[in-house]
C-alpha cells in the first residue's frame, strides 16, 4: 500500500500546529470540520451528537498536537479520532440504561413518524422490523395510537378493549422498542464504524 503524504501547505500548517500555533489550528479546523462532521453523522445519525463528537475531535487534536506527524495527511488522523470517540460512546450506551433512555428520548419522535418524515431507509426499516416483532394485538394498538394518532378512548372502542388495556399495550410496546432499538442501533453502528475504519 502506498504511503499517503501531506501536501507542502499542510505540512507547514501541521508543523505550526505542533508548536501550538492557534491560527494554524483554526485553518485546519475550517478545512476539515465539514468532512469530519459528515463522517460522524454517517456513524451516529444524530445531529446533536455530531456536534458534541466534532468538538471533542478537535479538542483531542489540540491536546495531542505534539504527536502529529506533519508528513502525513491530518484527515486520516481526525477520522480515526472520530471513529474511536463514537465507538466509546456506543460501548458506554450498551452498558448504561440511563444513556439508553436519553437516546430513546431522541429517537422516539422518529419512531412515531417513521412512515412520514424519516428519510433514512435503514432506520425506517429497522423501526418497522421492531414494530413487527410486537404481539399482533399490541402492534395494532401501537400503530393506531402512535401512527394514526387515535386516542386511547378511540382505540378502546374500535378494538372493544378497556382503556387500561390500551395503556398497558402502549407501555409494554415502548419498553420493548426502547430495549430492542437501543441494542440494534448500537450493534449496527459498531459494525458500520468498523467497516468505515477498514476503508479509511
Amino acid at each position: 500500500m502506498m504511503r499517503c503524504e501531506a501536501d507542502a501547505g499542510e505540512k507547514v500548517l501541521l508543523s505550526r500546529l505542533r508548536e501550538g500555533d492557534r491560527p494554524a489550528f483554526q485553518i485546519i479546523y475550517q478545512r476539515h470540520k465539514m468532512s469530519i462532521a459528515s463522517a460522524i453523522y454517517r456513524m451516529v445519525k444524530d445531529p446533536g451528537l455530531v456536534e458534541d463528537v466534532l468538538q471533542e475531535v478537535f479538542i483531542r487534536l489540540w491536546e495531542h498536537r505534539q504527536r502529529i506527524d506533519p508528513g502525513l495527511p491530518v484527515a486520516g488522523y481526525l477520522h480515526r479520532i472520530a471513529q474511536n470517540l463514537v465507538c466509546d460512546f456506543f460501548r458506554k450506551l450498551s452498558r448504561d440504561k440511563k444513556m439508553q433512555d436519553q437516546v430513546w428520548t431522541r429517537i422516539q419522535p422518529s419512531v412515531i413518524s417513521a412512515g412520514e418524515r424519516m428519510e433514512d431507509l435503514e432506520q425506517r426499516e429497522l423501526i418497522h422490523a421492531a414494530i413487527n416483532l410486537l404481539p399482533p394485538k399490541r402492534r395494532e394498538v401501537y400503530i393506531l395510537c402512535k401512527f394514526e394518532s387515535k386516542s386511547y378512548e378511540e382505540v378502546s372502542l374500535m378494538l372493544n378493549i378497556n382503556m387500561s388495556t390500551v395503556n398497558d399495550h402502549i407501555y409494554k410496546a415502548n419498553q420493548f422498542l426502547k430495549k430492542y432499538l437501543a441494542a440494534r442501533i448500537v450493534y449496527l453502528l459498531l459494525v458500520g464504524i468498523s467497516h468505515i475504519g477498514q476503508v479509511l
